[in-house]
């Protein structure tokens, strides 16, 4: 098994002839989450990849095995619910209004200017059925948004001894 430890977002700093020769590895969302995880890449060698606990792998980030070589990360498609407004009823606000609901609930979402993504769930679509937008079942690539406290790949999560919302740090403020 070929030992992989470091990623190189998007490849920054890669001449492309060296990302043309590279080899490539199709993960899901589910997998790309996880700092360590299996796999086999295009050309049927097996990896072990160990990156820094938090580290999130996206579509076009380059891992960098222990001999040297490089694999570049496809986000697979999987299936997500894609949510579009209603041309005919309603506005492009209503896209927002969607993601301010689903991000209250810390739903992973992807943004886009004309549409946003989630992992399928029935409860969560007939919510958005219910604010009159579109929601089909749809196998794409999914890359949600990283979230606002996200640095270098790590995300915010609860219980970080800060107890739910409330910061003592200073750092940033929910109050508008």
């Amino acid at each position: 098994m070929l030992q992989v430890s470091k990623c190189i977002p998007q490849g920054q700093g890669l001449a492309p002839v060296l990302l043309k020769r590279a080899a490539t590895v199709e993960l899901d969302w589910d997998v790309r989450q996880k700092s360590r995880f299996d796999a086999t890449d295009s050309g049927g060698r097996t990896l072990g990849v160990f990156l820094p606990r938090g580290t999130a792998v996206r579509g076009g980030d380059v891992l960098v095995a222990e001999d040297g070589s490089l694999i570049q990360v496809i986000a697979a498609p999987q299936s997500v619910l894609k949510i579009t407004h209603c041309k005919e009823h309603g506005t492009p606000f209503d896209l927002l209004r969607a993601a301010y609901h689903l991000g209250n609930r810390h739903v992973p979402i992807e943004l886009k200017p004309d549409h946003l993504k989630i992992e399928p769930d029935h409860v969560l679509a007939d919510m958005l059925r219910a604010m009159h937008l579109i929601v089909n079942a749809v196998d794409e690539a999914f890359e949600p948004e990283n979230g606002a406290y996200a640095t270098g790949g790590h995300g915010h999560g609860h219980g970080q001894g800060h107890g739910g919302h409330s910061h003592s740090h200073g750092d940033h403020d929910h109050h508008a």
